[in-house]
């Protein structure tokens, strides 16, 4: 397959770009405004609730990708539960630049071993770009006094465990989505059965706080449901055309987005640390697309 990402496929993993960093702005809130975790589960249930009403419109998923349904399902409800605990420990600006651009490395490095795909050596100087805005992100967090030292470290710490996480549920997807034939109804099944599990999880005991969040919050539900939703769909649907790992790397240009809402609407503390690695990160992305 070449390694070439045709331009409508650039423009449309941006797009998921900034759904996704939409939806984790909706669960990490301003300080004081609400609790990740129950965030969270508004959200992957609105992503459950938009899949469980569209998936009675859609063609199956072929037999040969239930296996990967099953094991993306798993690890995505480990993810979630990993997001909960990074934003309860850290900034948006801080974490959401580690989990998502350490993932692309991760990806490239496992990729070739399981699906044969290997990058050239300029997307893989792309890739080196983010792995260096993610390294001075790190360096950032150790100047930065906005936040107490423990807290930064956990957030360090589950923001990492969670791109490992990110990284295994995106090599299975980007393996199963193709042997689906149909990346929409793929997307959704999975989102209705982490939806379930998550739900299973955190529910017992909150229902009260939930509705009262919702009542609280009416956007978490319809907005960030339907943009988990469409940020991870569009990511696998480009799968089914480009390379996973070019695809991975591109979609962390959703960085640049998370940290301006994380400046300018969340009103975190961004110094010019974090900016300058979030820069990195964004041309690396940049720069695979150019490669």
């Amino acid at each position: 397959m070449s390694t070439g990402i045709p331009p409508y496929v650039i423009a449309a993993v941006l797009g998921a770009a900034l759904l996704h960093a939409t939806w984790n702005a909706l669960v990490k809130g301003r300080a004081g405004q609400g609790d990740p975790l129950l965030s969270t589960v508004l959200v992957v249930a609105g992503g459950a609730l938009a899949s469980g009403l569209l998936l009675p419109l859609l063609t199956a998923p072929a037999p040969a990708s239930w296996p990967f349904i099953a094991a993306s399902s798993l690890l995505q409800t480990v993810y979630y539960l990993l997001l909960i605990e990074t934003y309860q420990h850290g900034d948006m600006s801080h974490a959401y630049p580690l989990m998502r651009g350490s993932a692309p490395l991760l990806v490239a490095l496992s990729n070739g071993l399981l699906t044969g795909e290997h990058l050239s050596g300029a997307q893989w100087l792309a890739v080196c770009l983010i792995c260096g805005g993610v390294l001075a992100m790190l360096l950032a967090a150790r100047t930065d006094h906005a936040q107490p030292k423990r807290n930064q470290r956990r957030a360090t710490v589950f923001a990492l465990m969670t791109a490992c996480v990110i990284t295994l549920y995106t090599l299975i997807d980007g393996a199963g989505v193709r042997r689906s034939g149909a990346p929409a109804a793929y997307t959704m099944w999975i989102f209705l059965l982490t939806g379930v599990a998550v739900l299973a999880w955190a529910a017992r005991g909150r229902t009260q706080a939930l509705a009262a969040l919702a009542r609280t919050r009416p956007l978490l539900l319809p907005v960030g449901g339907v943009s988990t939703l469409g940020s991870y769909g569009i990511a696998l649907w480009a799968m089914t055309l480009a390379p996973v790992a070019a695809i991975a790397a591109l979609r962390e240009s959703s960085i640049l987005f998370a940290t301006a809402i994380a400046a300018l609407v969340l009103r975190e503390h961004v110094g010019r640390g974090r900016l300058l690695a979030a820069g990195l990160i964004a041309c690396g992305a940049i720069a695979m697309r150019l490669a």
